[in-house]
């Protein structure tokens, strides 16, 4: 069971109580980890039940901060693992593991169902980040918003119930949710990898700090209107749910879409 479901029933089972003495029946246990990432190599956060929080770095340290809270669930039963990837083990997973049947890599998080119950576990992870320049960043949660601010370098962002934001004055910036809008914004591009950027429920917009040149732009949405201030080459038919568009010559593919919400592709300045 997640949290807001927890919650909601919590609504109707429980006496009521006052805002403080909510605040006072939650527990506490933070964890803590801190290490070296090389510029250009990647950090990895996993989560399920809460939010995630990315900000710069004021060491040349990677600083990750984990705080479980609950109020009936067992914080026992959700292990924080930190496990080292890639060349030299340079990159540096940091996963929230609610069972013995579920882990995480660079690709994402991934659960086995046992048959076991743990519908009782309602604890919540909240990760705190702090990067220093050059260090890529790859976060995403189920249940929960992520936000990544003053990265410097390329960043990957996701989750399912939540919304996403994430700026970086370098790039690439992707980001997507189902149940979220997606704020993206990030400065001069290099290479001509494809940028996507999705959601189902929620607003897109997407915001460029340099030029960017030279890509083939498709955005879709049911419930809602297109905004575009690039100069752009319409491609095929008018149609006001799917617009195709060229910038320049045409080259890498970015590609905005959800369902209900807005969808808006800007420079900046």
């Amino acid at each position: 069971m997640t949290r807001r479901t927890w919650l909601a029933l919590a609504a109707l089972t429980l006496p009521t109580f006052s805002a403080h003495t909510q605040e006072r029946s939650r527990e506490r246990d933070a964890f803590n980890w801190a290490g070296q990432i090389p510029a250009g190599r990647w950090i990895y956060v996993r989560n399920l039940n809460g939010e995630i929080r990315v900000e710069p770095s004021t060491s040349n340290r990677v600083e990750v901060t984990a705080i479980k809270t609950w109020r009936r669930g067992d914080p026992a039963d959700v292990r924080i693992e930190v496990k080292k990837y890639g060349p030299g083990e340079q990159d540096v997973v940091i996963c929230a593991l609610w069972s013995q049947e579920s882990h995480c890599d660079q690709e994402g998080y991934r659960h086995r169902n046992s048959g076991r119950n743990r519908r009782d576990n309602d604890v919540s992870v909240e990760f705190r980040v702090r990067v220093p320049r050059g260090v890529k960043i790859g976060a995403g949660s189920v249940n929960g918003s992520v936000t990544v601010a003053g990265a410097t370098s390329e960043v990957k962002v996701g989750t399912v119930n939540g919304s996403v934001e994430a700026t970086s004055s370098g790039g690439p910036v992707e980001a997507s949710t189902v149940n979220g809008s997606v704020f993206a914004r990030m400065g001069r591009l290099s290479g001509t990898e494809d940028l996507n950027y999705s959601t189902v429920n929620g607003s897109i917009q997407v915001e460029f700090d340099g030029e960017l040149t030279d890509a083939d732009v498709e955005m879709s949405t049911v419930n809602g209107r297109f905004e575009i201030n690039f100069p752009i080459t319409l491609q095929g038919r008018l149609n006001p749910r799917h617009l195709r568009t060229r910038l320049g010559n045409g080259g890498r593919r970015i590609k905005l879409t959800t369902v209900n919400g807005n969808v808006e592709l800007r420079k900046r300045g």
